[in-house]
């Protein structure tokens, strides 16, 4: 059985030196917990980042001291080795709540408390943390300062839960087989889903085909601007049906890390998909530019099917490299100054 109380022990010492340092002392914490050569893959506008200096002052230090107080309240925590390198990551997701009492990337400021949801991954090797996946959900931060960029959304927006039976924070390690089980699960799901986008279709699954890996009760946790929803009917009505019949020449590029422990699993790609707008996705209009999306995906099994569905996209990059920068066009509108 694989041991990774080591890797979970090292992150969260980290989660915790980070959130008490100051803002201005996040690269001597990363000094001391990340490797040589580490790196950040992130959404937009941060994307790529290289070495501790320029995580700690690109990311960690405008957003601690924009969401004051900041905790790191998480809701999954689990970890294993990629399936697809050998490598050990560490995965938790939930959310980071302030006092929101400085602007973030021009998003006008609001003094009451945010809830910024996250999922991170860190790949551990010899004792540090090499690289970093730090996913966003700031469209969501958005609509709670009231300066939501988008048309209303398919599915409902909220402060998501955590998993049902509150049993995602995995700080001992889980029995190895049901770790197996679960990527079992999210892999069939996965071809199922890649099976029809090499189709060419642009219906979505049906009911059916979706109950093959989803219980009927299944909760799906969109990111800002898309909304949860809750059953598979509703699933296909406010999300995948909107998706697929919005979006064309679907290419999936495969994922970063993949992994799963106990009833939980995780992944991200760098893209995972790349697509072409064809219109009515998002209630915007067509655009001729194929562009990539950043995706995480965190599952929850119960019994031999998925149960619920952690999801963050990196709409702003999504929309980016269409041409709109949302983040600069809500701040010329709603924050000018």
């Amino acid at each position: 059985m694989a041991n990774y109380q080591a890797a979970k022990r090292l992150v969260l010492e980290y989660y915790d030196a980070l959130e008490k340092a100051a803002p201005g002392d996040a690269e001597n914490v990363l000094n001391r917990y990340t490797g040589e050569n580490y790196w950040m893959r992130s959404v937009y506008p941060f994307r790529e980042l290289h070495g501790q200096e320029a995580v700690a002052g690109t990311v960690w230090e405008p957003l601690k001291k924009s969401l004051g107080r900041m905790q790191r309240r998480m809701d999954i925590f689990i970890a294993g080795t990629n399936e697809l390198g050998g490598e050990q990551w560490v995965m938790s997701m939930g959310h980071f709540m302030g006092l929101f009492d400085t602007d973030f990337l021009g998003i006008r400021h609001t003094r009451k408390m945010a809830s910024l949801r996250y999922a991170e991954f860190n790949c551990v090797e010899n004792g540090k943390i090499v690289q970093t996946g730090l996913f966003l959900d700031l469209i969501g931060l958005m609509i709670q300062a009231g300066e939501n960029p988008l048309p209303p959304s398919t599915g409902q927006y909220f402060i998501y839960p955590g998993p049902r039976m509150h049993d995602g924070l995995l700080f001992a390690d889980a029995p190895e087989e049901e770790g197996v089980k679960t990527l079992e699960t999210v892999n069939f799901m996965v071809e199922d889903l890649d099976r029809i986008n090499r189709s060419g279709s642009l219906e979505p699954p049906s009911a059916e085909e979706l109950a093959r890996s989803w219980d009927e009760n299944m909760i799906w946790y969109g990111p800002g601007g898309i909304g949860a929803a809750y059953t598979i009917p509703r699933y296909v009505e406010q999300h995948s049906g909107p998706f697929r019949r919005g979006l064309g020449d679907k290419t999936f590029n495969g994922h970063v890390c993949r992994f799963a422990e106990g009833n939980f699993a995780c992944f991200f790609g760098w893209p995972n998909l790349t697509n072409r707008n064809i219109g009515g996705f998002l209630g915007l209009p067509a655009g001729a530019a194929p562009a990539d999306m950043q995706v995480v995906d965190v599952y929850c099994r119960r019994g031999d099917k998925l149960s619920e569905n952690w999801v963050l996209i990196d709409l702003p990059w999504w929309l980016k490299q269409q041409g709109l920068d949302i983040f600069d066009r809500t701040a010329r509108i709603c924050n000018p100054d």
